[in-house]
């Protein structure tokens, strides 16, 4: 029988949950694994959207963390203040924790103070208070310019600013109010969703274009002012907007940084199969992590390769521990539904890690892939806590 070990994973999001879930699985309870979250709810990232157009409340899409503790997992709830990767240390509220094996999926910190005025004039419906709040303005809100911007060319969930501005055109028509309102998309990026290819993109295009929603691509956000409730962009055009809803820019968390752990990119390196770092076991999964595509892009940041990731890393350290099993690789393959606003959705699934670039298939929208959303929602919150 192996010596008892200690796993420390950083992170209560979808790759920590999946990560401990998994190990907890193939593990004797002699086996400590422990979750270090600054949060004590779990958020269900992708409902945000739901959240932000009134059809979900917060507390129906986050759940306690501490409520793991029922499957034997523990949970620290602190600030992270220090990550030692050479000696697997962590530094919890004053607190060393030791691992044997140490996951890193902390995500990404959300930095809307680096765009001036950016925090102060609109709704980081990232967040769940951000969503919450653009609930609440578009309940008050008959008539005028909503602008949906991404702040920057690359963030999580690619779909989602997409979805927002379909979602938001669809509550519109419900309440009567669309022929009032005009609706545009600024995006920092060239085209929607680019890494899954042109076909994608000229898809979610023409999704927009047929709901009147008006694209702009390629205006990187300079400045807001929000006294006048305008936009600057690097490319000297400026935006009007009477009510903002926004995806700020995305960087590393400020320990990753701090620890010297941050590579070239700016985010985490790791084996795009076994997701080890350079550090004897040390792994990071999710949106922390940057892996380079043969196209020149990384793999996007999005729930369902933390979820994935997750298990491939659980799988190899509890191999690693029990010296039982065959190892486990993560392929690249992914897939989203794209909501449309309507009660249906499209959906994307495709093998990112293809080349010379990814293969994607996009299925039209549906009621059935709406429905698979809730589902997989519903699958995941009552399944995993």
């Amino acid at each position: 029988m192996p010596d008892p070990t200690t796993t420390v994973i950083l992170g209560g999001g979808i790759g920590g949950v999946s990560t401990a879930r998994t190990l907890r699985k193939r593990l004797g309870r002699e086996h400590r694994i422990v979750i270090v979250d600054r949060e004590r709810g779990h958020v269900f990232a992708p409902s945000l959207l739901w959240l932000m157009v009134g059809r979900r409340t917060p507390g129906a899409i986050t759940r306690p963390l501490s409520r793991l503790g029922r499957q034997g997992i523990e949970v620290r709830t602190g600030e992270i203040e220090h990550v030692d990767p050479e000696r697997r240390l962590v530094t919890v509220g004053g607190d060393v924790l030791a691992a044997d094996h140490l996951v890193i999926t902390l995500g990404a910190d959300l930095d809307a103070g680096s765009i001036p005025g950016l925090s102060g004039a609109g709704h980081n419906f990232y967040t769940l208070g951000g969503a919450q709040t653009l609930w609440d303005a578009l309940q008050r809100f008959h008539a005028g310019r909503i602008v949906v911007l991404t702040a920057a060319p690359a963030y999580k969930c690619p779909a989602a600013p997409y979805e927002g501005a379909m979602l938001i055109d669809g509550w519109l028509r419900r309440q009567g109010l669309r022929g009032a309102v005009q609706i545009d998309l600024y995006a920092a990026e060239p085209a929607p969703m680019g890494v899954a290819g042109p076909g994608v993109s000229g898809a979610v295009r023409q999704l927009l274009t047929a709901k009147g929603i008006a694209y702009h691509p390629e205006h990187q956000v300079t400045a807001v002012d929000a006294g006048q409730k305008r936009l600057m962009f690097s490319n000297g055009a400026h935006a009007d907007f009477d009510l903002l809803a926004y995806v700020p820019p995305h960087r590393a968390p400020a320990v990753i940084r701090d620890s010297g752990m941050a590579g070239e990119t700016g985010w985490m390196s790791v084996d795009r199969h076994t997701l080890e770092t350079r550090w004897p076991r040390v792994y990071a999964i999710g949106d922390v992590v940057a892996i380079p595509l043969k196209l020149g892009k990384p793999l996007p940041k999005a729930g369902v390769f933390a979820h994935r990731e997750g298990e491939v890393v659980a799988h190899n350290i509890a191999r690693a521990i029990t010296g039982t099993g065959k190892p486990a690789q993560f392929n690249g393959y992914g897939e989203c539904f794209i909501e449309t606003g309507d009660g249906r959705a499209g959906f994307g699934a495709g093998d990112f890690y293809a080349e010379p670039t990814p293969t994607i298939t996009l299925r039209g929208p549906g009621r059935r892939w709406h429905w698979g959303k809730v589902w997989f929602e519903k699958a995941w919150l009552y399944t995993q806590f």
